[in-house]
């Protein structure tokens, strides 16, 4: 050290040379005044100052009287053993050593899973913000054992968090959080027949978690915020498995009677449908052709109505003129034609015979 140093420098000042033998061949070595540096002067005044410095950055190191506080943390300053009521906000705080002390808290969002037996191997990270429990195990209605796979998100309240942990301890999760969730899953689905829980999944889940978070929110203080509760499986044992199954294949097979019988009693109406409107078809095509026949009927007994109306005593005396009027003509071209009158309704029918040499002739009226 300097102390040292100088007592070097002052010693090779003061060295005397060897009496005979030597090198020197018994000649004295004359004295040097060697001086140590001016640095070396400085530094041995110094000294204390400097063993000063070094003593209170040992206690400082050793000591650590600061923390970091990260984004997603509070920190809980205890002073004697006495949390403070406020919690520390994210930052570089000081805090005074051997008197006080600062925990920091995780109040990011943190996931506790209640798991089947064979995915429990995963370890626990320290820090990760994830707890894995073993699955439920449950007692339904009559007795049997079943298991549920839960996943609860939850997170610690940052302004409640000193007295949170000043009341619970570290271990907060533990004795608010697993509680609860456990006594509100029993309660729950004790209340149902293990072959009937898969059929009520969704009502399940609704009332575990509407427990749960009842419970949580109950707490004084309310040290937790419960995000969400996911119920992920129910487990049940074999035999009532096998029941299950079999109860499916044959509801399965039910149903696909009906539907069967559902087909063929919808094909028997199609075919039936079908001819019912094909006779109906051929119905309605005969009405038609009989009203047809009846409507032109009816047309020619209206004409022939209309007919004798118009037959008056003059119209036959005026066609009795016309056929006088033809039988005249007949004569003047052929005089030894024979005419025959026939009858003909109102209007008589001519018949001319040009062969027959006599001349006789009849007009009948």
């Amino acid at each position: 050290m300097p102390a040292d140093l100088n007592d070097y420098f002052k010693k090779k000042n003061s060295g005397n040379g060897n009496s005979g033998g030597g090198d020197d061949g018994g000649r004295r070595t004359p004295n040097m005044n060697i001086d140590p540096p001016q640095f070396f002067k400085d530094l041995g005044k110094k000294a204390g100052f400097l063993y000063a410095i070094i003593a209170v950055i040992v206690v400082l190191v050793i000591a650590k009287p600061f923390v970091v506080i990260n984004s997603g943390e509070v920190g809980i300053k205890a002073t004697a053993g006495k949390f403070e009521p406020i919690a520390l906000e994210p930052g570089f705080r000081m805090f005074l050593p051997f008197v006080q002390k600062v925990f920091v808290v995780d109040t990011k969002v943190r996931i506790m899973n209640y798991t089947s037996t064979e995915d429990i191997n995963t370890v626990n990270q320290r820090g990760s913000g994830i707890q894995n429990n073993n699955a439920i195990s449950i007692l339904d209605a009559r007795g049997l054992p079943v298991s549920l796979d839960l996943t609860v998100q939850y997170q610690l309240q940052a302004d409640a968090a000193p007295q949170t942990i000043a009341t619970w301890g570290m271990s907060w999760e533990d004795k608010i959080i697993n509680p609860v969730v456990r006594d509100v899953a029993r309660s729950v689905v004790g209340q149902y027949a293990a072959e009937i829980l898969p059929q009520k999944r969704n009502e399940i889940a609704i009332k575990i978690e509407d427990g749960i978070r009842k419970n949580i929110e109950a707490q004084p203080g309310s040290p937790v915020k419960l995000l969400t509760v996911q119920m992920r499986e129910i487990i049940l044992p074999a035999k009532i498995k096998d029941q299950i199954e079999k109860v499916q294949v044959a509801k399965q097979e039910a149903e696909r009677t009906k539907y069967e019988v559902e087909r063929t009693k919808q094909e028997a109406l199609k075919i039936a449908a079908a001819a019912e409107g094909q006779a109906q078809a051929r119905e309605i095509k005969a009405k038609g052709q009989a009203k047809a026949i009846k409507i032109e009927a009816d047309a020619d007994a209206y004409a022939n109505r209309e007919i004798s109306k118009s037959l008056s005593t003059t119209l036959l005396q005026l066609r009795q003129i016309e056929v006088q009027g033809k039988f005249n003509d007949a004569l003047s071209i052929n005089k030894d034609a024979k005419i025959f009158l026939t009858p003909g309704g109102a209007v008589p029918n001519i018949w001319v015979d040009t062969k027959d040499k006599q001349r006789n002739s009849a007009i009948s009226k």
